[in-house]
């Protein structure tokens, strides 16, 4: 009857928030890298070089990193319903304002190249928290034992916004000169509009806590309530940490710096592969076609590596070895020189790159909890995404002193590989994934 009890408590919640958390993080993370399909015509239009693209791309991640922490503190207190709804409020907005750069630009009297930069600061700290808000609030309504495959799920909607999301911003781009606007003007307004309508769904939909969901029975309230209780004892049993002692943990610390590898090899190739892809010689729509390819493979690597990471109880491998592959691959595609063995390369990196995301959140999850969990899942995103500022940049920058992109990839690939020995470094205990058992009353 336990059993019965915990799977249809799962199924229930799983079913409640999961699909909805997806199609929130699908706009929140299409908004964030549409520059990357915007930047095929947006650079010439707007006279950006390589570097200052690659800058303005990144320096997004320099706003989210200062705010991240508080935003997340502050969601552990309001809630995530209220939180959540600011945030995307707020992001869907300046995603629109976008598309009016040039008008911006010339009213502040900045230029194209600075006005690009303040916005696209403002969006960062705009979307600041979301990510580790909502992986926190996964911790609030899942056990440890199933939230690799859960923050999988959740996860999948960073490639799913790159399969579904580069052939809709291809078609955009199309829309050039319809009532004055350049196609990427039209992309940046027209992806902007879910985000502000998810913002007052989100308000109404969501549920702070077990206890507060009426959608659930008593006992599966009480039995999930109580579960997640008791797997927060026994992780403060082990160590209760302070928000203060978060910020300077040893172990925080490695987790930032891997998270630093994994980062910069996902958004140093997502903000370049469109460009790596047009020099094939391919029209513009099939240019965005094409680029989704590694994020198809990324969205089974993400699913089928998260659950079979649960399936196996282990953690440390299972974050190590896409690492690795996810580094050879980008290696690969610096070796071949035939397009289609180019792409196979990317697909390779591809599942490599996301394989280890869901895998790598069950870490810090593992031993922290409250708002020590919110602190510290919100230090090591606000760290690693550090490298959403440095793997653009450094790529443009390379290419614009090099002339390809042959270095670029090789230091994100050098990256990857640093990430995947601290990871082995630190390793994990997975007793503190163990359920309780027999549960206690």
């Amino acid at each position: 009857m336990l059993q019965d009890l915990e799977a249809r408590t799962i199924a229930k919640v799983t079913a409640r928030l999961v699909p909805f958390l997806v199609v929130c993080y699908f706009v929140a993370y299409l908004d964030r890298v549409n520059v990357g399909f915007a930047a095929l015509t947006m650079n010439q239009d707007l006279g950006l070089s390589q570097t200052a693209y690659g800058f303005g791309a990144g320096i997004f991640f320099i706003a989210y990193f200062i705010f991240e922490v508080p935003s997340n503190l502050l969601l552990e207190r309001l809630g995530a319903r209220t939180w959540i709804a600011r945030i995307m409020l707020s992001w869907g907005i300046l995603s629109g304002l976008m598309a009016c750069l040039p008008w911006l630009s010339r009213v502040s009297g900045l230029g194209n190249e600075n006005t690009f930069y303040v916005l696209r600061v403002l969006l960062g700290a705009a979307e600041a928290g979301f990510f580790p808000g909502i992986i926190f609030y996964l911790t609030l309504w899942f056990p440890a034992e199933y939230r690799a495959r859960i923050v999988g799920y959740f996860m999948a909607a960073i490639p799913l916004s790159t399969v579904i999301g580069a052939p809709i911003s291809g078609l955009l781009l199309y829309l050039h000169g319809g009532f004055g606007l350049a196609g990427w003007q039209w992309l940046f307004l027209i992806e902007a509009i879910p985000a502000i309508i998810l913002a007052i769904i989100v308000f109404f939909y969501l549920t702070d806590r077990p206890e507060e969901a009426l959608w659930l029975e008593s006992d599966e309230q009480e039995w999930l309530s109580r579960r997640l209780l008791i797997e927060r004892r026994q992780r403060e049993a082990v160590r209760m940490y302070t928000v203060s002692e978060v910020l300077f943990d040893r172990r925080v610390i490695g987790l930032s710096l891997i998270y630093f590898g994994a980062v910069a090899t996902n958004y140093g190739l997502s903000f370049f592969l469109p460009q790596i892809v047009k020099a094939f010689g391919l029209n513009t729509f099939l240019t965005t076609v094409v680029s989704a390819a590694p994020y198809l493979v990324g969205v089974i690597g993400m699913v089928w590596w998260g659950r079979r990471s649960d399936r196996a109880a282990e953690r440390t491998y299972h974050a190590a070895i896409p690492l690795f592959i996810a580094s050879a691959g980008l290696v690969l595609a610096v070796v071949f020189t035939d397009p289609s063995l180019k792409m196979l390369a990317f697909c390779i990196a591809g599942f490599g790159i996301f394989a280890c995301l869901p895998v790598f959140w069950t870490l810090p999850t593992a031993f922290l909890s409250g708002a020590a969990a919110a602190a510290g899942i919100a230090v090591i995103n606000s760290i690693g995404n550090l490298a959403g500022f440095a793997g653009p940049f450094a790529m443009g920058w390379l290419r614009d002193h090099t002339g390809s992109y042959t270095d670029g990839l090789l230091l994100l690939a050098g990256l990857g590989i640093i990430a995947m020995g601290i990871v082995l470094g630190i390793g994990h205990d997975n007793a503190l994934e163990r359920a309780p058992s027999p549960l206690p009353e």
